[in-house]
């Protein structure tokens, strides 16, 4: 290693030079000659590791309410008691806003309680509400919605002349099929939703809601086209035609003849024809 130079001003040149290459912190009192020590890495001190927090306790998962935690059977009997209470339309909707016996409730964004005009001849069921249903709160809003009013306007109906609505009011997340539970618990809001509205004919969309209706046990494909009685629980009859859902006919283009011909009759029983 070169010898410093003894002069000051020869140190302060010194000094400064190394300042000015970036050299300001002196790590040893001596200077080292790095390239002649041995290349072995020096020992790394051993470090203890962390010690593992304990862990935080979860908020446990929010508990369904007393309605929706009892037995399938009790939360219907309850959906039947309730429902009976409704003396109108909008009375019914305020009771099943509140109504907490349906799990589907707490997954679903709002209430599709019905659509259209609840004063219309003719009142059409669907089986529950789909993602654009459950973002607005209607039924019949999405894809097979607009495909109902193309098929309504065909027979010369629109939404003013028609009342619409679905079995079950939620959707069912990732527009699952609803359980024969969850059915059995919306039905009694349903069929006093009917018997509120007393239409003239009733439109039954798709098998689950002519099944659940009007009790029948064939595919909607046998039974699409005929017509069929519905009985209120207060005595009345309504005629009562099963057809395809929009929903089906969207993925069934072909079919939409046989829709189409379920519709001509709705038209000639509206016209006293059928």
């Amino acid at each position: 290693m070169q010898d410093l130079p003894s002069d000051r001003d020869a140190l302060q040149a010194l000094l400064d030079f190394h300042v000015e290459a970036g050299v300001d912190l002196a790590l040893d009192e001596t200077p080292h000659n790095r390239f002649a020590e041995p290349k072995s890495k020096p020992a790394q001190p051993k470090v203890s590791p962390p010690k593992a927090e304990p862990a935080k306790p979860t908020s446990p998962p929010r508990a369904l309410p007393k309605a929706a935690a009892s037995a399938p059977e009790e939360v219907a009997s309850l959906a039947r008691e309730q429902a009976r209470h409704a003396q109108s339309l909008e009375e019914l909707e305020a009771i099943l806003a509140g109504f907490d016996g349906c799990t589907l409730k707490f997954s679903a964004k709002n209430l599709a309680f019905a659509d259209g005009n609840p004063e219309g001849r003719v009142m059409l069921v669907g089986e529950a509400p789909g993602a654009d249903e459950d973002r607005i709160g209607k039924p019949f809003m999405g894809r097979s919605g607009q495909l109902l009013d193309r098929m309504l306007a065909t027979i010369g109906l629109d939404r003013s002349q028609v009342y619409v609505a679905n079995i079950v009011p939620w959707r069912p997340p990732g527009n699952r099929t609803p359980t024969p539970q969850e059915i059995a618990i919306c039905k009694p809001f349903i069929t006093r939703q009917i018997e509120l509205a007393s239409p003239e004919l009733l439109l039954c969309l798709g098998g689950p809601a002519a099944q659940n209706l009007l009790g029948i046990k064939e595919g909607i494909l046998r039974t699409r086209g005929r017509w069929f009685t519905y009985k209120t629980e207060d005595g009345r009859e309504i005629r009562a035609l099963p057809t395809l859902h929009p929903a089906y006919l969207l993925r069934q283009p072909l079919q939409k003849r046989l829709g189409w011909r379920d519709f001509q009759a709705l038209r000639r029983a509206l016209d006293g024809k059928e």
